[in-house]
């Protein structure tokens, strides 16, 4: 499969992520939550990554590669603190909009840390995704 397959997949499973676990949260604290949906996200890739014997590459993995990801670690979890937190108090259908601001955010990420180029079609779409996003705010 292509990159734009596994990210329209992505897209898929974000969106039903929100509203499963906006029922998730209704009775249960949102620290908690996030505890018990990590948990499951490493049960999960674990078995993933040993049925694709990818575990044997963990001797050649740089510590730059690890302090990177466990940079990256450290970021979602806060995004899912916050998310679950957001989710617990206001409706799933503005939450989800206004946590996809993260595209902009990215693109400034991406174009001044890794030098990624920004074309006019890209930075008007954002710039419509932030409008709708904004617009679920009313």
């Amino acid at each position: 499969m292509t990159w734009q397959v596994y990210a329209l997949l992505s897209a898929a499973a974000a969106g039903a992520t929100a509203v499963l676990a906006k029922v998730g949260v209704e009775s249960v604290p949102s620290n908690l939550a996030t505890l018990i949906r990590t948990a499951v996200i490493l049960v999960f890739a674990a078995i993933i990554v040993v049925a694709q014997g990818e575990h044997r590459a963990m001797g050649g993995i740089s510590l730059r590669a690890l302090l990177f990801l466990g940079l990256s670690g450290c970021a979602t979890g806060l995004s899912w603190l916050a998310y679950f937190r957001a989710l617990q108090l206001g409706p799933a259908s503005r939450v989800a909009p206004i946590d996809k601001l993260s595209l902009a955010f990215t693109l400034v990420l991406a174009t001044t840390f890794l030098h990624e180029s920004l074309t006019w079609q890209v930075t008007v779409g954002t710039a419509l995704m932030i409008a709708g996003a904004l617009l679920t705010l009313q």
